[in-house]
């Protein structure tokens, strides 16, 4: 689960690229970490929310490593802040490159009910996972959204895990995540040009 990008019709999608570490709906991943930054034990991260203002809030968070802890481990934040396009974190009591180096590729997360307010269009990517996409012209199911791919300026639907819907306004043209619905009005030939 992973929080909005400003400006879509549909809201996540900045972790299609990576492999979750946890998909425990109890806990939202805001960042993934990457390289170390400097000398101090700082540490650069894929920031999974375009809503920048989210990470200087940020007190504590809970870091998830492969076969880590079920809970993560708990970290306090120094600091946070924008180098260009790039999120840095300075965690307390992280204070060399050596300490750093054991943050590599774990889940920056929050529990979720510390999500951010979304704006009205926006959706959550974990909300939309599992919604029956519905041809609203002919009331036929298409399939079910299994994943999200941040490869278009709207994202894509990953439908049964072969058929890409874009996540645009013009094709997905009603979206009901509390009853887990999607009714779109698909062009001609798409599901045809997508598929394997």
């Amino acid at each position: 689960m992973s929080e909005p990008l400003a400006g879509r019709h549909c809201a996540s999608g900045a972790e299609a690229a990576l492999q979750p570490v946890t998909e425990d709906p109890e806990w939202v991943a805001i960042a993934q970490i990457g390289k170390t930054r400097g000398n101090r034990g700082e540490v650069t991260a894929v920031a999974l929310s375009s809503k920048p203002e989210r990470y200087q809030a940020l007190q504590e968070v809970f870091l998830f490593a492969p076969g880590g802890p079920a809970g993560g481990e708990k970290f306090q934040i120094e600091n946070t802040w924008f180098h260009g396009a790039t999120l840095v974190f300075k965690f307390r009591g992280i204070d060399s490159i050596s300490d750093a180096e054991g943050l590599y590729g774990r889940e920056v997360c929050i529990p979720a009910g510390q999500r951010i307010t979304l704006d009205e269009g926006e959706y959550f990517e974990s909300d939309l996972i599992g919604c029956e996409v519905v041809d609203r012209r002919t009331g036929e199911s298409v399939g079910r959204v299994t994943g999200w791919d941040d490869g278009g300026g709207s994202g894509l639907l990953v439908v049964d895990g072969n058929l890409l819907v874009p996540f645009a306004r013009s094709i997905c043209v009603s979206i009901d995540p509390a009853a887990k619905r999607i009714a779109v009005e698909l062009p001609e030939g798409l599901k045809d040009l997508n598929r394997p």
